[in-house]
């Protein structure tokens, strides 16, 4: 086929096609055309469902759709039970009516008030052309809108407590609610519970207050109602303040405060007890009912009495007592000093009267702290029992002390004390007790060595006094009448004075104390004291080419017999014979230095201990060779700085234009030190930084002296010093030193002349009044045979009876004072606090003998002696 018929086909199809489409379009015109002219009738509004809330009124309205409205007859409402709807009667107003529509052919159905059974199918019928039913139906659905049951507000929960915010709402369908709080949603918590109710808050806090918002909404009908519900927190009243006694003086106006808290603020009321009279009322009472505050213009008797605080407002009440009292100043009636045994009770009771009656309570002399009622704190044996008759305005106060002990023993003070003023009395408690050696029992062994004299101390401590009785292997020392044991003193102290000449004496012996309470006893152990153990170790622990300084680890010592010094000796490792090597000896508190050696020279060191008996064995043996020779250690500056907040620390000289450096010589490492280099620079320090002026700087060598002073100085300028020492090897490490010299003139000028010190002018002081001592005595013997020197001229004129009588007792044999124990002993116990002087008073603390206290010593040793003197040890080297 060619494009021409191809073409003709094309439009034969086209054109088919376009009397199709006109056809249907025909045929819908058509049926729309039958359709609105088929008659039916209309329901408004038009929905087939209507929904309506239960209470509302509602109006449905029927309208017919007919071409020819005069045909229709018999139009209708028939309700949900398909009775038919009469129209409304005259006079009458019935939940359900039907009334045509005023200018239109529509019978309306009206509902003044919707209820539950309403709900259903109604329906609207008519006839039309006589022989044509119509009908139309519509369906009315009911609910229950959104009502507020039980939602006040104003809601005021009460602090500290749980509360639901009531918010109670009526709708069917059940609605759904929700919390919002400043515009958010609130969630269930720990804090907030959302219940079906309320909200639910724990704990209420005054932080809860606000505006909360209640919100139902039903989504069946898309309801939505919120309901603002202002929550302030209310408090329940407290009373703050009112003190559970009061008191007042007869006759003089008084004033009370009765305080509380609470949200709203609580009022205040006083109610008088024994009438249950509202004192505002009475006449000579004010009461302020917002502070609380309750005035009497003029107390009597009468007022005595217990009172009652209530506190109120809207969240609840509260009330607190308080008792009146008026006052009478107290006064002691009874009070006795008491005596107790140790170990058992002692009570001191105070009796007092006073209105209100009085409390009483005690103190220990000289203290200020007072006992509280009831059981100490820190004493449960001590109780004070409190009684008060208030009728009779009487108390009484017992100090009740449990189990007494020694330190309970003293004065004590009691007092009775109310508003109208305080009465003081003292009295005295006595606690007896049976000897007593607690404060010996950490002494350690007496020692005594090569047949010395001890002195074995006794002390116990009682009330009263007690006797002491010494017992040796059994057997009391007074009947063995042995001349080398002496006993001085029979209590409440005695000395046992042993003459160790046999290792038997080296014994324990028993010290006895009786009083009326008992007996005790104390073992006192007499030991042979013997030399330190050997010397366990010794380390070096510093070398240089000429010294070796050492850790010495002590050997174990007896308690009360300390290591007194250490002692080495030292000689080259090539020699044999220790008989010709050095010695040194150290207090043990002293740095262990051993110097003067050789460089690059093996050495051997032994090591031995000494107390007081003598020089233990040689222990540890040590060997150790010093490094080569080398340059000097570095010299010290005998100088202290001072901190300066700024600058590093500096040396400050007392003048402004010369300064005196001083040092310690050093170590000179094998070979002697030919002289020191001392350079001095002035400069100054910028942003940390020590900037010195080079042109001025000057370097002097000084050679067999420890200090230079420099001369032709700036005041009040700064100068770095360097100090270095110099053998043939080489120069040490520099010590530096920052000094700085004071502004103008010096403030310490040099004496020209020798003056005398004030030691000497105390020492030519004494001299002369001993001088002027000696011119009296010396007058008095001369003129009326009176003084020193006349009794001196009387005893060498002895009779010879005199001297018979001395021959007897054996000269230089009498011990007129006991020998001093090695250890000394505490002091007693002070017994009670009392400032009346008592027999325990008269106890006198034991005097330590001088001889006793430890002093140092120097140690030195020749090779075949040890040598001991008393003063500051200082090691000291000696060839043999």
């Amino acid at each position: 086929m060619g494009p021409i018929g191809k073409l003709k086909m094309g439009r034969h199809t086209a054109a088919t096609m376009a009397s199709a489409l006109a056809a249907i379009i025909f045929l819908n015109f058509v049926l729309i055309a039958s359709a609105v002219d088929e008659p039916r009738l209309e329901i408004f509004p038009s929905q087939k469902v209507q929904r309506k809330a239960v209470g509302q009124a509602m109006i449905l309205t029927c309208r017919p759709n007919v071409p020819s409205p005069n045909l229709v007859a018999d139009l209708q409402w028939k309700d949900n039970l398909n009775n038919t709807i009469l129209p409304k009667p005259m006079g009458r107003n019935p939940p359900m009516f039907t009334e045509y529509m005023t200018g239109t052919e529509s019978l309306a159905l009206i509902i003044n008030h919707l209820s539950v059974e309403m709900e259903g199918k109604y329906y609207c019928t008519a006839s039309y052309a006589t022989n044509d039913i119509l009908e139309t139906s519509v369906t009315v659905k009911t609910y229950v809108g959104i009502t507020w049951t039980n939602a006040p507000e104003n809601q005021n929960p009460i602090l500290g407590e749980d509360y639901v915010v009531r918010c109670e709402v009526k709708a069917d369908p059940n609605p759904t609610i929700d919390w919002l709080r400043d515009g958010d949603q609130i969630r269930s918590s720990e804090k907030y519970v959302v219940q079906t109710h309320g909200l639910l808050i724990r704990n209420v806090q005054e932080s809860d207050d606000g505006i909360y918002t209640c919100r139902a909404a039903v989504v069946e009908t898309g309801e939505l109602v919120e309901r603002t519900i202002r929550v302030e927190v209310y408090s329940r009243p407290v009373i703050t303040y009112l003190p559970t006694t009061l008191e007042a003086t007869e006759g003089k106006p008084f004033s009370a405060n009765c305080t509380a808290t609470g949200k709203p603020v609580p009022e205040i009321f006083w109610i008088k007890d024994a009438n249950h009279q509202n004192v505002a009322t009475a006449d000579r009472f004010l009461v302020n009912p917002l502070t609380g505050v309750l005035n009497i213009n003029s107390v009597t008797q009468d007022d005595y009495g217990t009172y009652t605080c209530i506190a109120k407002n809207d969240a609840g009440v509260a009330d607190q007592k308080t008792k009146l009292n008026v006052l009478i100043t107290p006064s002691i009636y009874y009070l006795y000093n008491v005596t107790g045994v140790s170990e058992k009770e002692v009570a001191l009771t105070c009796r007092a009267k006073g209105r209100p009656a009085p409390a009483i309570t005690f103190r220990r002399w000289g203290s200020e702290d007072e006992f509280t009622a009831g059981a100490q704190v820190d004493d449960e044996r001590i109780i004070l029992e409190q009684h008060f008759d208030d009728d009779k305005g009487e108390s009484s106060g017992t100090l009740r002390i449990s189990k007494a002990m020694r330190s309970d023993d003293g004065l004590y003070q009691c007092l009775a004390r109310n508003t109208g003023g305080t009465a003081y009395s003292t009295g005295h408690i006595e606690v007896q007790f049976r000897p007593d050696f607690t404060h010996m029992k950490d002494l350690p062994p007496v020692f005594s060595w090569e047949e010395r004299k001890v002195n074995l101390s006794c002390l116990a401590m009682s009330i009263p006094n007690a006797t002491i009785e010494w017992r040796w292997n059994g057997k009391p020392i007074k009947d063995i009448h042995d001349k080398n044991l002496e006993i001085v003193g029979t209590g409440p102290r005695s000395d046992l004075i042993v003459h160790p000449v046999a290792r038997q004496y080296y014994s324990v012996y028993k010290c006895i104390a009786t009083n009326i309470h008992g007996t005790s006893e104390h073992d006192m152990q007499l030991k042979e004291a013997r030399v330190p153990e050997p010397v366990p170790a010794a380390q070096p622990k510093q070398l240089t080419a000429t010294s070796v300084t050492f850790e010495i680890r002590s050997p174990p010592t007896e308690f009360g017999l300390p290591i007194t010094a250490f002692t080495v000796q030292y000689k080259e490792a090539i020699n044999p014979d220790w008989s010709t090597a050095l010695n040194r000896s150290w207090s043990p508190d002293s740095p262990y230095i051993v110097e003067g050696l050789k460089p690059q020279t093996m050495y051997h060191f032994r090591f031995a201990a000494r107390n007081q008996v003598g020089l233990g064995l040689w222990g540890v043996n040590t060997q150790q060779s010093t490094p080569k020779r080398s340059a000097p250690e570095e010299p010290k500056p005998l100088h202290s700085p001072v901190q300066n907040d700024i600058e590093e620390p500096v040396v400050v000289s007392p003048y402004s234009d010369h300064f005196e450096l001083r040092w310690s010589v050093p170590a000179d490492n094998g070979e002697p030190i030919d002289f020191y280099q001392v350079k001095y620079c002035p400069g100054v320090k910028i942003s940390g930084t020590w900037h010195e002026l080079e042109n001025e700087c000057q370097s002097v060598e000084v050679p067999e002296s420890t200090s230079y002073e420099m001369t032709h100085l700036a005041g009040n300028t700064y100068y770095r010093i360097e100090l270095r020492a110099h053998n043939i090897i080489g120069f040490s490490s520099p010590a530096s030193v920052i000094m700085k010299t004071t502004r103008g003139i010096d403030v310490i000028q040099m004496a020209e002349r020798q003056v005398l010190s004030s030691a000497s002018i105390v020492g030519i002081a004494v001299g002369g009044v001993l001088l002027l001592l000696f011119i009296i005595d010396l007058l008095c013997c001369v003129t009326i045979n009176m003084g020193v020197m006349a009794s001196m001229c009387r005893r060498t004129k002895r009779s010879p009876s005199e001297i018979d009588e001395e021959a007897k007792l054996g000269s230089g044999q009498l011990v007129k004072e006991p020998p001093p124990s090695p250890l000394p002993l505490p002091p007693p116990v002070k017994l009670g606090g009392s400032p009346m002087i008592s027999p325990s008073d008269e106890k006198q603390p034991l005097q330590t003998p001088t001889e006793s206290m430890k002093q140092n010593s120097t140690i030195e040793f020749d090779g075949k002696f040890v040598h001991s003197r008393s003063g500051e040890i200082i090691g000291k080297n000696s060839a043999v």
